[in-house]
């Protein structure tokens, strides 16, 4: 007996989705077949895009390296060490806005294949804070470019005639990439609050007594989650964080919780 059959004789409803194989209606169970029967059709939708988005970074990746560059001080070199180095960094940073291009086909994808699994009233209030979570992570990786030509020149101060620093393009590019991914991730931390409060967990009132050890928290995350060990990243990390768990707790109290 096919999955389908199976389907049937269980008495469930099937209708036809707007992009793929039929899918069950609200109530309705998905056959285990046919769910990983979609969650490989979304994983393949998935590295498409990103394969496309890379296929776009690595044309372009002469000007993204030296987008990426500026924010050093004028006239510091990025060497390599390996003979192959030069591919493997085209090859990384190609990959890497790969998925950053796809990330709102990635979204997309994610939210087809959870949607059937939630309620209308669930759908109507997750659907919004996809958008919103893009958003804050391209914000968050904004901000670390911005402060990243400060961080750099921090660093770099402490250069002498004895000890000149000669920067590696790996270790350049694993920096900028985990400030940006430390900057982008963190900056999610709204959204948690907000889907915390949405089931109960947390309340504005709450959140306003545990402000101390929220910024002690804080203040943690952002030393420990940004590189370098300059004094910038995490103290622009840290103000930023304060400030949005501020607007969050405000937002959260005008909405009754």
């Amino acid at each position: 007996m096919t999955a389908g059959e199976t389907a049937r004789d269980a008495g469930q409803q099937r209708r036809p989705s707007d992009d793929g194989p039929a899918r069950p209606v609200a109530g309705a169970v998905m056959p285990l077949v046919d769910h990983l029967s979609e969650l490989r059709r979304r994983i393949i939708w998935s590295a498409v895009a990103i394969g496309l988005g890379s296929v776009v970074g690595f044309a372009f990746g002469e000007p993204i390296i030296a987008f990426l560059k500026a924010p050093l001080p004028a006239g510091t070199p990025l060497i390599v060490t390996g003979i192959g180095d030069a591919f493997a960094i085209r090859l990384r940073i190609a990959l890497v806005v790969g998925i950053i291009l796809a990330m709102p086909v990635l979204l997309w994808h994610v939210w087809r294949f959870v949607a059937p699994g939630l309620t209308a009233s669930e759908r109507r209030a997750v659907l919004p804070w996809i958008p919103t979570a893009l958003f804050f992570f391209l914000l968050g990786v904004s901000i670390a470019y911005v402060i990243l030509p400060f961080a750099s020149a921090f660093l770099l101060s402490f250069q002498t005639p004895e000890f000149q620093a000669l920067l590696s393009i790996r270790d350049y590019m694993d920096f900028v990439a985990t400030l940006f991914l430390a900057f982008g991730i963190l900056m999610e931390f709204p959204i948690l609050l907000v889907g915390l409060s949405r089931v109960g967990i947390v309340t504005s009132e709450r959140l306003r007594r545990a402000r101390r050890y929220v910024i002690l928290g804080i203040a943690i995350f952002s030393a420990v989650a940004t590189p370098g060990g300059d004094l910038v990243s995490p103290t622009v990390l840290g103000l930023t964080l304060y400030v949005l768990f501020e607007i969050t707790t405000f937002l959260i109290r005008r909405g009754g919780r």
